[in-house]
């Protein structure tokens, strides 16, 4: 945040957008490999609000964008990954109850099956590209000052669930 205002004289958006997984089962990957799952995935979001907060606070408005995912809203079977993007969207609704009686926004980005190297095995065919994220990223910011887009929920066509 400091670099941002050092660099630009001020920041309007902050996009918390860092995130891996694991396989799925609970016998699966090394307690380790989870702890830094949720290091990255939870506690990196609560960091990156907690570095932007303040400075939207004291200029009046921002907008802090937080990647969840369709997992996040869904249970997906022995999936810890699942349990980490439930946290980011519980923090998503957390902040917007903080700052409601602000200008402050606050954006869920929930994507579904992206092709990118999140996944050991990249998806053949039928996943999202990061292009198509980043447009639904630019839609929630180039809403008008008085709409807060909440979430946006996005998955290739043929994604189930």
């Amino acid at each position: 945040v400091q670099l941002a205002l050092r660099g630009f004289g001020r920041m309007d958006a902050f996009f918390a957008n860092a995130g891996f997984g694991a396989k799925r089962g609970f016998l699966e990957e090394t307690p380790e490999q989870w702890r830094s799952m949720i290091d990255t995935n939870v506690y990196g979001a609560a960091l990156s609000i907690r570095a932007a907060l303040g400075h939207f606070r004291e200029q009046g408005r921002g907008h802090m964008l937080l990647t969840s995912s369709v997992a996040g809203r869904r249970t997906l079977p022995g999936s810890l990954y699942s349990a980490t993007k439930w946290a980011v969207t519980a923090m998503g609704y957390a902040l917007r109850s903080e700052v409601a009686d602000t200008d402050i926004k606050v954006t869920l980005i929930e994507p579904g099956m992206v092709d990118t190297p999140f996944f050991e095995q990249r998806p053949q065919s039928g996943a999202l590209e990061a292009d198509d994220v980043a447009r639904a990223v630019m839609y929630a910011l180039e809403q008008p000052p008085h709409v807060d887009v909440n979430e946006v929920l996005v998955r290739p066509i043929r994604q189930s669930g």
